[in-house]
């Protein structure tokens, strides 16, 4: 064999072996994304695939410093492999420093002595919106790939750690905000079912009720309740606070209000217990508006309290009168200082008409509140309809009244007519 043919075997000995390094090296970048897919799929911790891409560049690519970092929030990013990294960087200023670079970028453009021993900032965007940084340092192991192909390996995999916990949020959202759902359908058909659905239309009252929570779940109640066989009692409350809390409240609320009616208290007596009750629920940190009233239907007197709440509203033939004897809230104070209580007689025909705050508190574009003043005017013009038509009625106008407004409170109506 000559001498040209040896060196021309040599040459291909030698571009094989190069081949072969090569191909061994996207062998192992190909195993590298698989452990990477896998871990993902496992639904590791972000933590701990932070682990498997720094022993991935470290080893492979011989880079001695490495720090990745993603995005909590808008403001806020964390270093995720602190590990022995000094505070400087694990504490760097990511959302001021990093965020204006979409490409790799070399770290030398910062000029910033903070970053000393790293090369390179490798960025991964989401919808062109950044998400994740990884900070390489120096290569100490040069192989066969260049430099080019080493940075799109390190990117490569920065993207599919960083996007998988973008990801991974996004799921975690969405599960939480069907839970969250779930809940607040749970709390909404609790309320739904603590407010009566079946109200009297009988020989002594005609009562009827609109009810219409803000959102899902209001903190607004009423309750009917026949103490005895001549006895009824009604309220209307409004709790401090929505949602599920509010809905939990006014669960407690029913329970307690409902066993205190069993035990012949005077409305005064009933009041101060429930008060307490109230304190110990919520430890002053939510309060609750009642009106509240007795009915004897063989002796026609009501008797009220009316614990902060808006005035009721007595029309009697032609005539208003607010009811507004009582008390502060409840739950505000542990004992109340003063509890007054209201006592009139009622003649057939009378009407009650109990609202929560989001009816009277109505406001028109040019900022104008419905008020009691409304009502009135409204109760004064109607009052001889049947209960149901008076409410659907005056919803119907209260809505008209708002003009293109949204109500931004919960909507409760108690209508009662006494026979």
């Amino acid at each position: 064999m000559s001498t040209q043919q040896f060196s021309e075997l040599d040459f291909f000995k030698k571009r094989l072996s190069q081949t072969e390094q090569l191909l061994a090296i996207k062998q192992q970048q190909i195993d590298s994304l698989l452990e990477i897919t896998r871990a993902v799929n496992n639904n590791m911790p972000i933590t701990a695939l932070a682990r498997i891409y720094e022993n991935i560049i470290r080893a492979q690519l011989g880079v001695k410093q490495v720090a990745l970092f993603i995005r909590e929030s808008d403001d806020n990013w964390i270093c995720i492999n602190a590990g022995e990294l000094p505070l400087q960087i694990t504490n760097y200023d990511v959302a001021k420093k990093f965020t204006p670079f979409n490409f790799i970028t070399p770290v030398a453009a910062l000029q910033d002595e903070t970053l000393e021993g790293f090369e390179y900032i490798i960025p991964v965007l989401q919808k062109k919106e950044p998400v994740g940084f990884g900070l390489i340092g120096a290569f100490t192991n040069e192989g066969r790939d260049t430099k080019e192909e080493k940075l799109k390996f390190i990117q490569t995999i920065t993207n599919v750690i960083v996007v998988a916990n973008e990801n991974k949020k996004l799921v975690k959202t969405q599960i939480d905000q069907l839970v969250m759902q779930k809940e607040l359908k749970l709390a909404a058909d609790m309320q739904n079912m603590l407010v009566p659905h079946k109200l009297p239309n009988d020989e002594h009252i005609e009562a009827s009720a609109f009810y219409k929570p803000h959102k899902n779940i209001g903190g607004d109640y009423y309750d009917y309740v026949q103490v005895s066989e001549e006895e009824i009692a009604f309220c209307i409350s409004d709790i401090s606070g929505k949602g599920i809390p509010a809905a939990i409240l006014m669960a407690n609320f029913q329970a307690n209000m409902r066993i205190l009616l069993t035990r012949k208290y005077d409305l005064r007596q009933f009041t101060d217990v429930l008060n307490s009750k109230v304190g110990e629920i919520t430890k002053g940190e939510k309060f609750i508006t009642m009106f509240i009233a007795t009915y004897n239907t063989r002796t026609r007197k009501l008797t009220y309290v009316n614990a902060g709440h808006n005035p009721s509203i007595l029309y009697s033939n032609g005539n208003i009168e607010l009811l507004e004897n009582g008390c502060t809230i409840l739950g505000m104070f542990d004992n109340l200082p003063i509890i007054n209580s209201g006592e009139v007689t009622l003649k057939p025909g009378d009407m009650i008409i109990n609202y929560t705050d989001g009816l009277s508190e109505a406001m028109n574009n040019d900022g104008t509140l419905f008020e009691v003043e409304g009502l009135v005017a409204f109760t004064h013009k109607h009052h001889s309809l049947a209960l149901t038509d008076f409410n659907t009625k005056l919803i119907d106008h209260v809505i008209a009244f708002k003009q293109d407004t949204d109500f931004d409170d919960d909507i409760t109506l108690l209508t009662l007519r006494f026979k």
